[in-house]
Protein backbone atom coordinates (compact mmCIF):
# COMPACT_ATOMS: atom_id res chain seq x y z
CA UNK A 1 0.00 0.00 0.00
CA UNK A 2 1.51 3.76 -0.86
CA UNK A 3 0.83 6.50 0.78
CA UNK A 4 0.15 8.19 -2.11
CA UNK A 5 -2.10 11.25 -2.63
CA UNK A 6 -5.88 11.04 -3.39
CA UNK A 7 -8.57 13.39 -4.46
CA UNK A 8 -9.49 13.55 -0.54
CA UNK A 9 -6.27 14.83 0.59
CA UNK A 10 -5.92 17.35 -2.36
CA UNK A 11 -9.21 19.04 -1.50
CA UNK A 12 -8.25 19.14 2.39
CA UNK A 13 -4.90 21.20 0.85
CA UNK A 14 -7.26 23.15 -1.06
CA UNK A 15 -8.45 24.04 1.87
CA UNK A 16 -5.42 24.41 3.79
CA UNK A 17 -3.72 26.46 1.70
CA UNK A 18 -6.79 29.32 1.09
CA UNK A 19 -5.73 31.92 2.98
CA UNK A 20 -1.80 32.22 1.54
CA UNK A 21 -1.89 31.08 -1.92
CA UNK A 22 -3.27 32.70 -4.97
CA UNK A 23 -6.32 31.12 -6.44
CA UNK A 24 -4.92 32.30 -10.37
CA UNK A 25 -6.84 33.12 -13.29
CA UNK A 26 -7.34 31.29 -16.29
CA UNK A 27 -5.71 33.23 -19.39
CA UNK A 28 -6.94 32.50 -23.23
CA UNK A 29 -5.69 34.19 -26.35
CA UNK A 30 -7.17 33.95 -29.63
CA UNK A 31 -4.37 34.89 -31.97
CA UNK A 32 -2.05 32.22 -30.32
CA UNK A 33 -5.86 29.49 -30.56
CA UNK A 34 -5.00 30.22 -33.70
CA UNK A 35 -1.35 29.40 -34.38
CA UNK A 36 -2.51 26.65 -32.87
CA UNK A 37 -5.38 25.24 -34.42
CA UNK A 38 -6.73 24.82 -30.88
CA UNK A 39 -8.82 26.20 -27.59
CA UNK A 40 -5.66 26.72 -25.10
CA UNK A 41 -6.85 27.79 -21.39
CA UNK A 42 -3.70 28.51 -20.33
CA UNK A 43 -3.79 27.80 -15.50
CA UNK A 44 -1.31 31.24 -14.56
CA UNK A 45 0.66 30.12 -12.69
CA UNK A 46 3.36 32.28 -13.11
CA UNK A 47 1.18 34.85 -11.29
CA UNK A 48 1.24 32.76 -7.94
CA UNK A 49 2.46 33.69 -4.54
CA UNK A 50 6.70 33.41 -5.55
CA UNK A 51 6.13 33.13 -9.29
CA UNK A 52 5.43 29.21 -9.29
CA UNK A 53 2.79 26.56 -8.76
CA UNK A 54 5.39 25.22 -6.07
CA UNK A 55 3.76 27.68 -3.38
CA UNK A 56 0.92 25.04 -3.01
CA UNK A 57 2.98 22.02 -2.31
CA UNK A 58 5.01 23.67 0.24
CA UNK A 59 2.43 25.96 1.63
CA UNK A 60 0.27 22.69 2.91
CA UNK A 61 3.61 20.66 3.62
CA UNK A 62 4.32 23.31 6.23
CA UNK A 63 1.18 23.82 7.57
CA UNK A 64 0.28 19.98 7.66
CA UNK A 65 2.93 19.59 10.33
CA UNK A 66 2.38 19.12 14.26
CA UNK A 67 3.35 22.65 16.16
CA UNK A 68 6.09 19.83 18.01
CA UNK A 69 7.87 18.93 14.22
CA UNK A 70 6.94 22.72 13.26
CA UNK A 71 8.90 24.04 15.59
CA UNK A 72 11.91 22.85 14.71
CA UNK A 73 11.43 24.40 11.10
CA UNK A 74 11.74 22.55 7.40
CA UNK A 75 14.40 21.72 5.14
CA UNK A 76 15.11 21.04 1.90
CA UNK A 77 17.51 21.38 -1.27
CA UNK A 78 16.40 23.53 -4.18
CA UNK A 79 17.82 25.25 -7.21
CA UNK A 80 14.94 27.86 -7.19
CA UNK A 81 11.25 27.79 -6.59
CA UNK A 82 10.84 25.57 -4.26
CA UNK A 83 13.43 26.75 -1.97
CA UNK A 84 11.53 30.11 -1.79
CA UNK A 85 7.86 28.44 -1.59
CA UNK A 86 9.30 26.65 1.14
CA UNK A 87 10.90 29.69 2.68
CA UNK A 88 7.49 31.80 2.69
CA UNK A 89 5.49 29.01 4.08
CA UNK A 90 8.07 28.61 6.84
CA UNK A 91 7.94 32.61 7.43
CA UNK A 92 3.91 32.38 7.65
CA UNK A 93 3.77 30.17 9.90
CA UNK A 94 6.72 31.41 11.71
CA UNK A 95 9.06 28.84 11.93
CA UNK A 96 12.81 28.67 10.60
CA UNK A 97 13.87 27.36 7.13
CA UNK A 98 16.50 25.50 6.17
CA UNK A 99 17.45 26.17 2.80
CA UNK A 100 20.59 23.89 0.50
CA UNK A 101 21.02 25.61 -2.83
CA UNK A 102 23.80 24.60 -5.76
CA UNK A 103 26.39 27.46 -6.02
CA UNK A 104 24.96 27.68 -9.78
CA UNK A 105 21.25 28.58 -8.93
CA UNK A 106 20.74 31.63 -10.50
CA UNK A 107 21.23 34.96 -8.15
CA UNK A 108 17.92 35.88 -8.11
CA UNK A 109 16.37 32.93 -6.58
CA UNK A 110 19.13 32.91 -3.79
CA UNK A 111 17.96 36.56 -3.24
CA UNK A 112 14.15 35.50 -2.86
CA UNK A 113 14.78 32.42 -0.86
CA UNK A 114 17.31 34.66 1.74
CA UNK A 115 14.36 37.42 1.14
CA UNK A 116 11.61 34.90 2.70
CA UNK A 117 14.49 34.75 5.73
CA UNK A 118 15.43 31.32 4.61
CA UNK A 119 19.26 30.23 6.10
CA UNK A 120 20.77 29.26 2.86
CA UNK A 121 23.68 26.70 3.13
CA UNK A 122 25.53 26.45 -0.72
CA UNK A 123 27.04 23.30 -2.19
CA UNK A 124 28.69 22.52 -5.24
CA UNK A 125 26.11 22.09 -7.86
CA UNK A 126 25.69 17.77 -8.06
CA UNK A 127 22.89 15.83 -6.40
CA UNK A 128 25.44 14.32 -4.39
CA UNK A 129 26.59 17.41 -3.02
CA UNK A 130 23.19 18.78 -2.39
CA UNK A 131 22.15 15.61 -0.16
CA UNK A 132 25.14 15.20 1.72
CA UNK A 133 24.64 18.82 2.89
CA UNK A 134 21.41 18.75 3.49
CA UNK A 135 21.93 15.27 5.65
CA UNK A 136 24.02 17.48 7.78
CA UNK A 137 21.54 20.62 8.02
CA UNK A 138 18.69 18.15 9.60
CA UNK A 139 21.37 16.92 11.61
CA UNK A 140 22.18 20.01 13.03
CA UNK A 141 18.73 22.15 13.21
CA UNK A 142 16.07 18.68 13.23
CA UNK A 143 14.68 20.14 11.09
CA UNK A 144 11.28 18.17 8.66
CA UNK A 145 12.45 17.34 4.93
CA UNK A 146 10.13 18.88 2.47
CA UNK A 147 11.27 16.98 -0.65
CA UNK A 148 10.60 19.50 -4.07
CA UNK A 149 8.36 16.81 -5.20
CA UNK A 150 8.67 13.09 -3.70
CA UNK A 151 6.30 14.23 -0.58
CA UNK A 152 2.35 13.44 -0.16
CA UNK A 153 1.77 16.61 1.14
CA UNK A 154 3.70 18.44 -1.81
CA UNK A 155 1.97 16.35 -4.44
CA UNK A 156 -1.43 16.81 -2.65
CA UNK A 157 -0.75 21.16 -2.86
CA UNK A 158 0.46 20.50 -6.25
CA UNK A 159 -3.05 18.88 -7.63
CA UNK A 160 -5.05 21.80 -6.12
CA UNK A 161 -3.87 23.79 -9.39
CA UNK A 162 -5.82 21.19 -11.75
CA UNK A 163 -8.47 21.32 -8.97
CA UNK A 164 -8.81 25.14 -10.07
CA UNK A 165 -8.71 24.57 -13.36
CA UNK A 166 -11.47 21.71 -13.57
CA UNK A 167 -13.88 24.33 -11.72
CA UNK A 168 -12.99 27.61 -14.10
CA UNK A 169 -13.12 25.87 -17.22
CA UNK A 170 -15.32 22.10 -16.69
CA UNK A 171 -15.28 21.98 -20.57
CA UNK A 172 -11.97 20.67 -21.24
CA UNK A 173 -10.88 18.08 -23.58
CA UNK A 174 -6.93 17.57 -22.75
CA UNK A 175 -5.06 18.48 -19.62
CA UNK A 176 -1.24 19.29 -19.75
CA UNK A 177 1.50 20.23 -17.18
CA UNK A 178 4.87 20.31 -17.78
CA UNK A 179 6.95 17.55 -15.98
CA UNK A 180 10.62 17.74 -13.91
CA UNK A 181 10.33 15.85 -10.97
CA UNK A 182 6.88 14.89 -11.40
CA UNK A 183 5.05 16.45 -8.82
CA UNK A 184 2.98 18.91 -10.39
CA UNK A 185 2.34 16.28 -12.87
CA UNK A 186 1.95 13.68 -10.29
CA UNK A 187 -1.33 15.95 -8.96
CA UNK A 188 -2.82 16.95 -11.87
CA UNK A 189 -2.93 13.20 -12.63
CA UNK A 190 -4.54 12.24 -9.59
CA UNK A 191 -6.98 15.10 -9.55
CA UNK A 192 -8.04 14.99 -13.34
CA UNK A 193 -8.13 11.40 -13.71
CA UNK A 194 -10.51 11.17 -10.65
CA UNK A 195 -12.69 13.38 -11.41
CA UNK A 196 -12.75 13.62 -15.07
CA UNK A 197 -11.61 10.57 -16.56
CA UNK A 198 -12.55 11.18 -19.79
CA UNK A 199 -10.46 14.24 -20.00
CA UNK A 200 -6.77 13.25 -21.88
CA UNK A 201 -3.60 13.75 -19.98
CA UNK A 202 -0.03 14.71 -21.08
CA UNK A 203 3.24 15.58 -20.09
CA UNK A 204 5.58 17.90 -21.85
CA UNK A 205 8.95 17.85 -21.17
CA UNK A 206 12.15 19.38 -23.47
CA UNK A 207 13.52 16.80 -25.79
CA UNK A 208 16.70 17.53 -23.83
CA UNK A 209 15.63 16.12 -20.53
CA UNK A 210 13.25 13.56 -21.49
CA UNK A 211 14.07 11.05 -18.72
CA UNK A 212 10.40 11.10 -18.12
CA UNK A 213 8.97 10.37 -21.53
CA UNK A 214 11.75 7.73 -21.44
CA UNK A 215 10.94 6.11 -18.04
CA UNK A 216 7.40 5.67 -19.28
CA UNK A 217 7.96 4.75 -22.50
CA UNK A 218 9.92 1.60 -21.29
CA UNK A 219 8.05 1.06 -18.12
CA UNK A 220 11.59 1.97 -16.24
CA UNK A 221 12.52 4.58 -13.71
CA UNK A 222 15.84 6.14 -15.46
CA UNK A 223 17.61 9.40 -13.80
CA UNK A 224 17.81 12.44 -15.59
CA UNK A 225 21.45 12.45 -16.69
CA UNK A 226 23.08 15.61 -17.30
CA UNK A 227 20.26 17.89 -19.38
CA UNK A 228 20.85 20.64 -21.05
CA UNK A 229 17.69 22.43 -21.68
CA UNK A 230 16.51 26.36 -21.30
CA UNK A 231 13.71 25.08 -18.77
CA UNK A 232 15.91 24.92 -15.69
CA UNK A 233 12.32 24.21 -13.34
CA UNK A 234 12.45 20.61 -15.21
CA UNK A 235 16.00 18.95 -14.82
CA UNK A 236 14.99 16.89 -12.34
CA UNK A 237 14.36 13.22 -12.25
CA UNK A 238 11.14 11.49 -11.20
CA UNK A 239 10.78 9.94 -8.08
CA UNK A 240 9.50 6.35 -7.28
CA UNK A 241 6.54 7.43 -6.53
CA UNK A 242 5.43 10.38 -9.32
CA UNK A 243 6.59 7.53 -11.35
CA UNK A 244 3.93 5.12 -10.69
CA UNK A 245 1.52 7.98 -10.05
CA UNK A 246 2.53 9.21 -13.85
CA UNK A 247 2.44 5.78 -15.07
CA UNK A 248 -0.76 4.98 -14.19
CA UNK A 249 -2.75 8.30 -15.44
CA UNK A 250 -0.65 9.94 -18.21
CA UNK A 251 -1.25 8.88 -21.79
CA UNK A 252 1.80 9.57 -22.74
CA UNK A 253 4.43 12.52 -23.03
CA UNK A 254 5.41 14.91 -25.58
CA UNK A 255 9.07 15.96 -26.08
CA UNK A 256 9.63 19.46 -27.21
CA UNK A 257 13.04 20.97 -28.77
CA UNK A 258 14.41 24.11 -27.62
CA UNK A 259 13.88 26.40 -30.51
CA UNK A 260 9.91 25.44 -30.25
CA UNK A 261 10.11 26.43 -26.26
CA UNK A 262 11.49 29.69 -26.85
CA UNK A 263 9.23 30.46 -29.79
CA UNK A 264 6.20 29.33 -27.07
CA UNK A 265 7.39 31.48 -24.51
CA UNK A 266 7.89 34.49 -26.93
CA UNK A 267 4.24 34.00 -28.05
CA UNK A 268 2.81 34.15 -24.56
CA UNK A 269 5.18 36.99 -23.66
CA UNK A 270 4.10 39.27 -26.79
CA UNK A 271 0.80 37.90 -27.62
CA UNK A 272 -1.27 36.96 -24.77
CA UNK A 273 1.19 39.17 -21.89
CA UNK A 274 2.00 36.22 -20.28
CA UNK A 275 4.96 36.44 -17.96
CA UNK A 276 5.88 32.60 -18.15
CA UNK A 277 9.61 31.24 -17.68
CA UNK A 278 10.85 28.74 -20.21
CA UNK A 279 9.41 25.38 -17.82
CA UNK A 280 6.34 27.09 -17.49
CA UNK A 281 6.06 27.80 -21.68
CA UNK A 282 7.09 23.74 -22.73
CA UNK A 283 3.09 23.03 -22.53
CA UNK A 284 2.25 24.91 -25.25
CA UNK A 285 5.34 24.49 -26.91
CA UNK A 286 3.81 20.48 -26.96
CA UNK A 287 0.94 21.65 -28.19
CA UNK A 288 2.39 23.68 -30.96
CA UNK A 289 4.69 20.48 -32.06
CA UNK A 290 1.71 18.23 -32.12
CA UNK A 291 -0.90 20.08 -34.12
CA UNK A 292 -2.79 17.11 -35.48
CA UNK A 293 -3.12 15.73 -32.29
CA UNK A 294 -4.67 18.69 -30.27
CA UNK A 295 -6.73 20.15 -33.64
CA UNK A 296 -9.86 21.54 -32.67
CA UNK A 297 -9.66 20.38 -29.27
CA UNK A 298 -10.01 22.23 -25.81
CA UNK A 299 -6.96 21.90 -23.98
CA UNK A 300 -5.90 23.17 -20.49
CA UNK A 301 -2.11 24.22 -19.94
CA UNK A 302 -0.90 24.36 -16.44
CA UNK A 303 2.53 27.42 -16.76
CA UNK A 304 3.94 26.48 -13.67
CA UNK A 305 5.98 29.68 -13.17
CA UNK A 306 7.01 33.00 -14.12
CA UNK A 307 10.75 33.60 -12.82
CA UNK A 308 12.49 34.71 -15.32
CA UNK A 309 15.92 35.77 -15.66
CA UNK A 310 15.09 39.25 -17.36
CA UNK A 311 18.77 39.76 -17.96
CA UNK A 312 19.82 36.57 -19.68
CA UNK A 313 16.06 36.00 -22.04
CA UNK A 314 16.29 33.43 -24.98
CA UNK A 315 16.02 35.72 -27.42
Amino acid sequence: MHDDPTIEDIRAAATRIAPHIHRTPVATCASIDTIAGASLFFKCENLQKVGAFKARGATNAVFSLDDEAAARGVCTHSSGNHAAALARAAGLRGIPAFIVMPSSAPPVKKAAVAGYGAQITECEPTLEARESTLAEVQGRSGATFIHPYDDPRVIAGQGTAALELLEQEPKLDVVMPPVGGGGLASGTTITVSTLRPEIELWGAEPAEADDAYRSLRDNTLYPSVEPTTIADGLLTSLSERTFRILCGGLAGILTVDEQTIKYAMRLLWERAKILVEPSGAVPLAAVLANRDRFEGRRVGLILSGGNTNLDKLPW
